[in-house]
């Protein structure tokens, strides 16, 4: 065999070549293919000869087999892109046993604390899509949500911190976008998945079929919940012109419900430019809940009274939506892109609550006008929101290097609330209706928008810059109850700019700016006075305005197959924020309020656009595979807040969360996980929260080529219950809560997956996000409607 080669040669996909060689004399040819035994042949150029045909030869298969091969490798759970940072739900071995909201700990740039509120770079204000498109519903409830949603139906998460001009302006922490297994997966397969755990018991099912040009996905979960009892306390301080009051009371409640989610996704190929297609979505539950406190108000100047109160409600909620979308691909330019949308969304809330009371009978006069509001009552609350959404989207490259994005879009939306109040008539045994407590409206928006946008990539160097316009009409109408029927008209314009650097192929940088509005949902702009406490009443504000943030941020990120790194720094200003404010009044003195005493001081709770928040926030993500089966991981947020509101309100301080844990790996299949976190007291303007720590440990196992996987967890089995403080206070008031709350859990799931992967259900590049409203209550992105 020569030494060296005279010449070297690929064959076309049929085997056929012809190549020159120079020179003349004894040459030996060899052919090579993987999987393939070498042909090895000799020959002969003789001087003058111009052409040598070797004709047809045969290649057999190689007769000698490699052995056993692992290939072992972790892979990473984060990348960043120029706006948005991801996270593989998928490949995170806790995803088999957690929750979604679980996993959320683990995603860069997003806090849950011990309560279970969620914040999104820093903020509570975010919106919450599915597979590209937004999810009122999530955004108005998501703690309750994506806690009982399992994390193994999840792929990825991401999040958009830096949203571009085609998204709608509001959402100041800005988007989770959460992309199910079945926008993903590849061709006919299923998957169905069980678990149990000491709060509650589910399961789900996965499938997709493709039949020639039209793919179909399906997927569907339920998950049923029992709340264990947990216990509250609370202290109240008032002191008004000389007169002292205090107040306490004690408590508990349990609760149960269930959640189920649901989707359909098909898209069918018209030919090979343009596609349609179609979605539809279910998602919701119900609650049930029980409770019993006593509460003692004392004076030292009246002594005092006391009394009992049992409470017990029941409460539903959906989102049930679908969309249409028609997508056409230039013939000459693939990058050209028109898109026509259209969206259909409607979300029903229900509840009914009634309140008992059995009041001590020895007190003093002086109380006897409060005493006499503790009448049991019955409240029946509705809400739904429905609105429809056409979009138009064009994008086209020019050139090689930039790209021109525009479109407009309209949104039809009709909110509609309706809270009812029933007094007991215990003589009677029958409910009368309260009309001066009742309240019906209706909350209507058409919001008219449009905007344009361009990207620029050079080498390592990409940006965006964009500007959206909006126009909102907001026509509000008082059917029953307090209020007067208004009309508004807003006008917004909103830039962003975002800049990427690509210093090597494994690390970039992005600085980026973006403005962000909010508009009141219905929650926060209803005029209902809550009065079911009389002592602590509160009222939403029907006056509210648009918010408005700037936020502009600075991220580094590195990727290599050992260590990941994402850092982000972020300041962000808001100068008229919308806060809840809390103050003691007369109960003369709120608006609207039926048989007031006169001379009984309550806290009295509503909105207002007072505030003025200046936020500086640091986040850090850090992933190390210290071998081939260990990985240890971090999750960290800090920040400091500087807060001011009318009447000299104001408070600061500094925050912080961490998130960690070690994952490893064993042979054949095992993986065990340890998780802890802590946080400090976040800074309200009135006060301050609790801190919080938990910890976690899983086990995992999968058989039958990794298609059946068991797992089993425990958190926090020290103790039994974790306590949780808050702090308000104001001029001439202070209040406190503590809450017990059971934070011991264990469980297990399962999951199964058959089939063959082939084939993706398509959709449309570009699609409908409605994200422009700011909703209220608890849980991140607030409860109730908008």
């Amino acid at each position: 065999m020569p030494a060296k080669a005279v010449k070297m040669f690929v064959t076309d996909m049929n085997g056929a070549f012809r190549e020159k060689v120079n020179g003349s004399g004894n040459f030996v040819i060899t052919f090579s293919s993987v999987g393939r035994a070498s042909v090895v042949k000799d020959f002969t150029v003789k001087a003058g000869t111009k052409e040598v045909d070797f004709g047809t030869l045969t290649i057999s298969d190689a007769t000698t087999e490699l052995g056993q091969v692992n290939i072992v490798a972790q892979k990473p759970l984060v990348k960043a892109d120029v706006d948005k940072i991801e996270y593989n739900v998928q490949d995170d071995p806790d995803s088999q046993s957690n929750s979604l909201l679980e996993m959320l700990r683990k995603v860069p740039l997003v806090t849950v604390d011990g309560e279970d509120n969620i914040k999104v770079n820093g903020s509570s204000s975010f919106k919450v899509y599915v597979n590209g498109k937004p999810n009122n519903m999530m955004s108005n409830n998501p703690t309750e949500v994506l806690k009982s949603m399992p994390a193994n139906s999840i792929k990825h998460i991401e999040v958009i911190t830096n949203p571009g001009p085609k998204y709608d302006a509001e959402g100041v922490g800005g988007i989770l976008n959460i992309v199910t297994v079945g926008s993903g997966v590849e061709g006919y397969t299923a998957t169905f998945s069980a678990n149990a755990s000491t709060t509650g018991a589910g399961g789900g099912l996965f499938g997709t079929v493709k039949s020639g040009k039209l793919t179909v996905s399906g997927r569907y979960n339920y998950n049923r919940s029992y709340g264990p009892r947990n216990y509250s306390e609370s202290q109240q301080h008032t002191e008004v012109e000389g007169l002292t009051k205090d107040a306490g009371s004690t408590g508990s409640s349990k609760s149960r419900g269930d959640f189920q989610s649901g989707s359909v996704e098909a898209s069918y190929d018209i030919d090979t430019l343009r596609m349609v297609s179609l979605s539809f979505g279910l998602w919701g539950g119900g609650n049930n809940s029980n409770g019993l406190s006593d509460y003692v108000a004392t004076s030292l100047q009246h002594g005092g009274y006391q009394y009992a109160n049992s409470n017990r409600s029941k409460s539903s909620w959906y989102s049930i939506d679908g969309g249409l979308d028609y997508q056409r691909i230039s013939r000459k330019v693939k990058e050209r892109m028109f898109t026509l949308s259209y969206k259909i969304n409607t979300r029903p809330e229900n509840s009914d609550s009634h309140f008992d009371y059995d009041i001590a009978p020895v007190y003093d006069a002086y109380w006897d006008a409060e005493v006499k509001q503790l009448i049991g009552q019955r409240t029946d609350g509705s809400q739904n929101t429905t609105e429809h959404t056409f979009q138009a989207d064009y994008t086209t490259p020019i050139g090689k290097l930039h790209t021109i994005e525009g479109g407009v879009k309209y949104i039809m939306r009709n909110n509609q609330s309706e809270n009812d109040l029933y007094k007991q008539d215990v003589a009677a045994g029958t409910d009368t209706l309260d009309q001066h407590r009742t309240s019906h409206y209706k909350h209507l928006n058409d919001i008219i928008a449009g905007y344009l946008g361009y990207g620029l990539k050079v080498k390592r160097l990409s940006g965006r810059v964009g500007l959206r316009y909006e126009h909102t009409i907001q026509n509000v109408k008082y059917l029953l109850g307090p209020g007067a029927n208004f009309k508004k008209h807003f006008n917004d314009l909103v830039p962003s700019a975002s800049l990427g650097y690509k210093i090597t192929d494994m690390s970039n940088i992005r600085v980026g700016y973006n403005m962000r509005i909010y508009r009141p949902g219905i929650y926060l702009l209803n005029p209902y006075i809550d009065d079911s406490n009389p002592k602590a009443i509160s009222q939403g504000n029907s006056k509210l305005d648009n918010e408005k943030s700037h936020s502009f941020n600075l991220s580094y990120s590195n990727f290599t197959q050992k260590f990941n790194l994402n850092l982000s720094l972020s300041y962000s200003f808001v100068n008229n924020s919308i806060e809840s404010v809390t103050t003691v009044v007369n109960d003369n003195d709120i608006p609207g309020l039926q048989n007031p005493t006169g001379k009984s001081d309550v806290l009295y709770t509503t909105y207002q656009n007072i505030g003025k928040s200046r936020n500086l926030n640091l986040s850090g993500y850090v992933n190390w595979n210290a071998s081939s089966t260990t990985r240890v991981y971090a999750n960290l947020y800090g920040g400091y807040v500087n807060m001011k509101g009318a009447n000299g309100l104001k408070n600061d301080g500094w925050n912080m969360f961490a998130y960690g844990g070690i994952q490893q790996s064993f042979p054949h299949d095992w993986r065990i996980s340890l998780n802890i976190m802590g946080q400090t007291p976040w800074v309200q303007l009135q006060g301050k929260g609790t801190s919080f720590s938990d910890y976690s440990l899983s086990l995992y196992k999968s058989f039958l080529k990794k298609r059946l996987t068991l797992s089993a967890f425990v958190g926090n089995f020290f103790t039994k219950y974790s306590e949780f403080k808050n702090e308000t206070s104001g001029i001439g008031f202070s209040s406190s809560s503590l809450y017990k709350l059971v934070r011991r859990r264990f469980g297990f799931s399962v999951s199964y997956r058959i089939g063959e992967l082939r084939a993706s259900v398509k959709k449309a590049a570009r699609s409908i996000v409605n994200d422009d409203v700011k909703s209220g209550g608890g849980g991140g992105g607030g409860q109730g409607g908008d």
